[in-house]
């Protein structure tokens, strides 16, 4: 009898505010440790946490996006647990009533479209953070990230497979920087992935879950859980039963190991904060946010289809990043629209390959999206070729200026004088006698030698079309 898998992720996203959630402590990532927290941070005795307004607005983003129940009162509670890295003894965070309630998000596996559940989005503040092996056998704790505001974002338990899940946190990840409301770093931590795993035979309860915590890439996280799934079932195959617990993922072996138990809600104690008052939210709120969304992921990508003539890979590749999106639009609007589909090429071969090469995102381009339309307005205008193109841009990768400038100075521009180039192809063809018969023997392919030596003799100027329309009329006397 078959197992069936059932997973929820716990998303943790950092808010792109300027400070933290109940205090003006700054949030900047890399900072001295321990000094970026400040005695409300720390929960010192007389201190009364002030809530950060921007995070309001910021969840209210979320909501909408996710097509959410928007909890219009929303009350921050205490949840008590110990740990080196809490100062307070306690995390201020939601329960019962969320900023963000129930929505979803639509995912695609293998063509296939399913709805993913969202169980509740709250606010709550982050812990510190226990930093090993700086002294050896010693640890020590860093307080900057205490008090950094922080969504924690959880699914319903839709999930039937490991691949479903990473398609789940890739899509939020990327919603979450459309909307401009997490910079999605997982290096840093700004965006942390919980995968909750467990296995059942069809039909039963759900089973018993464990927690795969911190993993910070989408790789791991893929590869955590299917090491997770083979090894509750082999456990639960031999008789055994399943704990549950937090574990983590040791990447190098490729295994979960078990770090501590996992507890239940009511484990920690929550409680309304008595020194924060319920947040009220008004209808009037909720549609100034509505009035300032950005077009989300899925409605650009339908746009690019339907406006750009772009096929569905090409808009989902040039979608993935809201950064990405917004310099290939640029590149089009600077040509006037004329090809986005040529503009789509360049952006997505020539240059993103050239960024990944060089380690590089699209935000620290070399190269401007006023200056790649520059290039491809020459190849539109036959100036250049697509062939001298590449040679263009690797010139301005390396800054040596704009197009025009290195056209100018590199004597790139195409030739385009019939005559001239009627004559490099009378030169070819009479230096080329048996291979004219070949052709003219039926031997068609010996065209793309012919194209080969005009272009040779041009230098690579000749303008490529041109060239074969010459070369079949001069061919077919």
């Amino acid at each position: 009898m078959s197992w069936e898998v059932v997973i929820g992720l716990e998303i943790h996203a950092q808010l792109t505010t300027q400070t933290k959630i109940f205090s003006g402590s700054s949030i900047a990532y890399g900072a001295e440790p321990n000094t970026q927290a400040c005695a409300i941070d720390l929960g010192m005795p007389g201190m009364l946490p002030v809530l950060n307004e921007a995070v309001i607005g910021k969840s209210i983003r979320l909501a909408l996006a996710l097509n959410a129940e928007i909890g219009k009162k929303s009350v921050f509670e205490r949840k008590n647990y110990f740990y080196p890295d809490l100062p307070k003894g306690y995390q201020t965070s939601q329960l019962e009533y969320p900023i963000v309630g129930k929505g979803h998000l639509e995912i695609e596996v293998d063509g296939e479209k399913k709805k993913i559940g969202v169980t509740r989005a709250h606010l709550e503040e982050d812990a510190g953070k226990s930093v090993h092996g700086i002294v050896p056998g010693m640890s020590g704790i860093d307080l900057n990230r205490a008090g950094t505001p922080l969504l924690e974002i959880v699914s319903e338990p839709d999930m039937r497979s490991a691949k479903e899940a990473v398609a789940y946190a890739r899509k939020m990840h990327e919603l979450v920087q459309y909307l401009g409301i997490c910079d999605g770093n997982m290096q840093e931590g700004s965006f942390r992935v919980d995968s909750n795993v467990s296995v059942r035979r069809p039909g039963e309860p759900l089973g018993t879950r464990t927690e795969l915590k911190n993993i910070n890439s989408f790789r791991f996280i893929e590869k955590a859980i299917e090491f997770e799934i083979e090894r509750q079932i082999e456990i639960l195959e031999s008789g055994g039963k399943i704990v549950q617990e937090t574990r983590l993922y040791d990447a190098d072996n490729d295994v979960t190991r078990s770090m501590r138990t996992k507890e239940e809600a009511n484990d920690y104690r929550y409680f309304p904060c008595p020194d924060l008052l319920p947040v009220m939210i008004t209808d009037e709120d909720i549609e100034a946010v509505r009035a300032q969304m950005p077009e989300l992921p899925d409605a650009k990508r339908a746009r690019y289809v339907s406006e750009f003539g772009l096929n569905d890979y090409d808009a989902g590749v040039l979608t993935a990043s809201r950064q990405l999106a917004e310099y290939y639009e640029a590149v089009v609007s600077q040509t006037q629209g004329k090809d986005p589909k040529l503009c789509a090429n360049w952006v997505m071969t020539d240059l993103s390959g050239a960024l990944n090469k060089a380690g590089l995102s699209i935000s620290d381009s070399p190269i401007t999206a006023e200056q790649l339309a520059g290039m491809i307005e020459r190849i539109l205008d036959d100036t250049i070729s697509g062939k001298i193109a590449k040679q263009v841009f690797d010139a301005m990768w390396k800054g040596e200026g704009t197009a025009d400038e290195i056209i100018e100075s590199k004597g790139l521009k195409q030739i385009t004088d019939s005559s001239a180039i009627e004559a490099l192809v009378d030169e070819v063809l009479a230096n080329n006698p048996s291979q004219v018969e070949a052709y003219k023997g039926g031997q068609e392919k010996m065209l793309g030698y012919f194209v080969g030596q005009v272009m040779k003799a041009s230098g690579g100027q000749a303008n490529p079309g041109q060239v074969n329309q010459i070369l079949k009329a001069k061919l077919s006397d």
